[in-house]
């Protein structure tokens, strides 16, 4: 995720924005899953074995401890939405398939800014209540553990409800998280918004495939994440259905109505490439989106891993869209900020969400303590794109990292390190420097070839499920046959900064930082 710039609160990204042209200007223990069709035989009644109890409300999650809920895993949701124009209501619903890891009398979903109107489990009703932010369920028949079962939920969504996260409830929420417009609407729900979509187990670890039935008038067009499946009309509406290949998490789904050209691109081994953008502003778009093959070919000869999705592309929307959101198979901007200028700015965001898509998305983090796995890789390849492409213009790959280090000698005080921020406002811009700076060193210490070796099995290992920073350092101590671990856990988890490898001369900044501000 990229913010973007005029927040009040100080953020690396925003430093490097300002001072790098390769920022730009803008600003997750599941398993790995086959077919439940195919892997899991029904059950039809409670195991003798255990007696049924509610799943846990709430994951563990030190950030954000009222998200999340135990006792399943989320295998699909299955979301329709009904869009009128002028109308901030929809008719909506999900259907989830979900496994149960234990017997269940009762189970809770993350559900905010919606009215439930039916609950159904294994299409017997259901009873329910919410409360808070929390919709708890108690089926008729208790799913015995190991069951695969199905949840479908008659709502309406709400796109004006835009409330403070329960875990920063005196803060003003800094995006809007229905993201409206006169023709339409787009999502952004990282970090813990995205259950204000539809009911769902809303922690990262958690990926699950997702499917998107959109019904708007005929004239306008619904994308969403993955791929389109089928579109049939009907008198004057149009039912769009996509779906993605693979599991992804929920804090970065995205589905968008509006007015949009659509431009197919060929990837590496033949990848489609589709992108999408407000019809206002393709044409100025258009030159930065014909970009995407040549970043989609770099990022895997860098990591030398094919792209982990079935299909790529943008979507650009129109407006002040919050900030780049990793969106998988669709990273999404403000065409109009982030797609539309003529300098490097905008590519290196590009680049920077495309990385994602590999550490972030097809590699969740396991929970929001793990976040500089995703957002220091990003911003790490995003400097090493910038630097192979000769976009120096306000600095090389070395001056950014030094201003990654100096940045995070500045903040770290105060902000928390990278594997520990001091609260939920830093998850998204407080993890970049401190992981930066750390893959630097780490690729300085144990050579390049190694460097890549660790990186290639780390994201093998772990695609389609989440990490942890203990992942990332069990793996570099195998692969390198080194014990790496005092030196990853002194950037990701020390109270001051470590010292910069291959940089002895490099000293805290003398400028003085930006008071911390709960108003961001």
């Amino acid at each position: 995720m990229r913010q973007a710039t005029g927040t009040t609160r100080v953020s690396f990204i925003a430093l490097t924005a300002a001072m790098a042209v390769s920022v730009g200007s803008l600003s997750a223990a599941s398993t790995a899953r086959a077919d439940p069709a195919h892997n899991l035989a029904p059950h039809t009644g409670v195991s003798a074995r255990e007696r049924p109890r509610p799943g846990a409300v709430g994951a563990g999650d030190r950030l954000f401890p009222s998200l999340g809920n135990g006792g399943y895993d989320v295998q699909s949701y299955d979301v329709g939405y009904g869009y009128r124009p002028g109308v901030m209501t929809m008719e909506s619903s999900v259907d989830i398939m979900a496994t149960a890891t234990q017997a269940l009398a009762g189970f809770s979903l993350d559900s905010a800014g919606q009215h439930i109107e039916s609950v159904t489990v294994q299409g017997e009703k259901a009873a329910f209540h919410s409360s808070g932010e929390k919709l708890f369920i108690t089926p008729k028949k208790p799913p015995a553990k190991g069951q695969l079962f199905r949840v479908h939920i008659g709502f309406s969504a709400d796109r004006t409800a835009n409330p403070p996260s329960p875990s920063t409830p005196t803060v003003s929420p800094n995006f809007l998280n229905w993201y409206n417009r006169d023709d339409g609407f787009a999502l952004f729900g990282q970090p813990d918004r995205a259950h204000l979509f539809f009911p769902m187990n809303d922690i990262p670890r958690d990926k699950a495939r997702v499917t998107f039935r959109i019904t708007t008038p005929k004239d306008l067009q619904a994308v969403a994440g993955g791929t389109l499946r089928s579109r049939r009309t009907v008198g004057d509406r149009t039912t769009y259905v996509y779906s993605t290949r693979d599991p992804i998490p929920t804090d970065v789904i995205q589905a968008a109505v509006g007015h949009f050209k659509e431009l197919d691109q060929s990837g590496p081994h033949g990848l489609p490439l589709r992108s999408y953008v407000d019809t206002d502003d393709f044409e100025k778009a258009a030159p930065q989106v014909k970009l995407v093959p040549g970043q989609v070919d770099w990022v895997e000869r860098e990591l030398g891993v094919p792209f982990p999705f079935e299909t790529y592309g943008v979507l650009g929307l129109k407006g002040g869209y919050a900030a780049a959101l990793e969106s998988p198979t669709l990273s999404t901007f403000s065409a109009t900020a982030g797609l539309t200028k003529a300098d490097h700015g905008d590519e290196g965001t590009m680049v920077h969400e495309l990385v994602h898509q590999y550490f972030g998305d097809a590699v969740s983090v396991n929970n929001w303590d793990d976040m500089w796995l995703s957002e220091g890789h990003a911003s790490y390849y995003t400097f090493r794109f910038m630097a192979d492409k000769g976009y120096a213009e306000n600095g090389t790959y070395d001056d950014n990292i030094h201003r990654a280090y100096e940045f995070d000698q500045a903040n770290r005080p105060q902000y928390g390190p990278p594997g520990r921020p001091g609260d939920t406002a830093d998850v998204l811009g407080g993890t970049n420097a401190g992981g930066v700076v750390m893959l630097d060193g780490l690729r300085r210490l144990v050579g390049d070839a190694t460097f890549r070796a660790i990186e290639r099995t780390f994201f093998e290992k772990y695609r389609s499920t989440s990490a942890t920073t203990q992942d990332y350092i069990d793996t570099a101590n195998s692969v390198s046959g080194r014990d790496l671990t005092a030196y990853i856990r002194s950037w990701i988890y020390g109270a001051t900064t470590p010292p910069a490898v291959g940089h002895p001369d490099w000293s805290a900044p003398a400028t003085v930082r930006e008071p911390r501000s709960k108003a961001h």
